[in-house]
């Protein structure tokens, strides 16, 4: 029993910290087969996790050592950081890693501990970093996504107006996504920001009474407006204002809870 509490707990910081360069391999082509390997490197501590948890006489305890084992060496890591660039950077790979690997990794083993882990791993990571708003998903979700990132936003507006998941502009937009945008310096970094607060932006909206208002007016000062520059080749403008459009709707939405 001992040692498998002790595999539970050592293996919690290695299910973030074994993601190797995280931005480079989230990609559509890439996700798959490297979070399988991810999946397969870590199924002892899945196994001790779950084992520990179903033998635990105070499980809520034993998740929250699980996860302040893992935070504390967060922490350790971090507040050895001295340059600012240096921090936000790596809270962007941390942040990347545990909604791409690490929840999906513990939802995937499907175990009676999975939804209260990561619940209790997603209160630790906002209490240690309050500007975060992490959730969830698992792999099929995430992978799916691939195909609508950067649209999220695009694809409630569309689907408030009644318009299919292949419509015109969604399949503007995403051809620019993985045209212009992913080929500009650092298009793959404001995608990779984008992914991380638009899907918490739409399902705020979705909660309001006036969403539909709401997308009505996200459509008509934004999303037509960037379309019309892409179409008038006008690339860089719509970048712009589509950043514009994500800022703003991140103030409003995302960090007023």
């Amino acid at each position: 029993m001992a040692n498998t509490y002790l595999t539970a707990l050592h293996g919690m910081p290695k299910l973030l910290f074994c993601v190797e360069d995280p931005l480079a391999s989230f990609k559509k082509k890439l996700y798959a087969d490297g979070f399988q390997k991810y999946y397969e490197s870590n199924l002892p501590t899945y196994e001790a996790l779950e084992t520990g948890y179903n033998n635990a006489v105070d499980k809520e305890q034993f998740l929250q050592n699980m996860a302040e084992e893992l935070m504390g060496a967060v922490k350790e890591k971090y507040e050895s950081m001295n340059r600012r660039s240096q921090r936000e950077k790596v809270f962007m790979d941390w942040s990347l890693s545990m909604v791409g690997y690490v929840f999906p990794g513990i939802l995937r083993y499907n175990g009676n501990c999975a939804k209260p882990l990561n619940d209790a791993l997603i209160k630790a990571w906002k209490a240690y970093f309050p500007q975060s708003n992490l959730s969830a998903a698992g792999f099929d979700e995430i992978e799916a996504g691939f195909h609508k990132k950067w649209c999220y936003i695009t694809t409630a507006v569309c689907e408030t107006f009644g318009k299919p998941d292949d419509c015109y502009e969604l399949k503007l937009l995403r051809n620019y996504r993985d045209g212009y945008l992913m080929d500009s310096p650092d298009g793959e970094e404001i995608i990779h920001e984008y992914y991380d607060v638009a899907p918490t932006i739409v399902k705020r909206i979705n909660k309001l009474p006036e969403r539909a208002a709401i997308y009505q007016n996200v459509w008509d000062r934004y999303l037509q407006p960037c379309i019309s520059m892409i179409e008038e080749n006008r690339n860089e403008e719509c970048r712009d204002l589509y950043i514009q459009m994500v800022r703003e709707l991140q103030e409003k939405y995302f960090y007023n809870s």
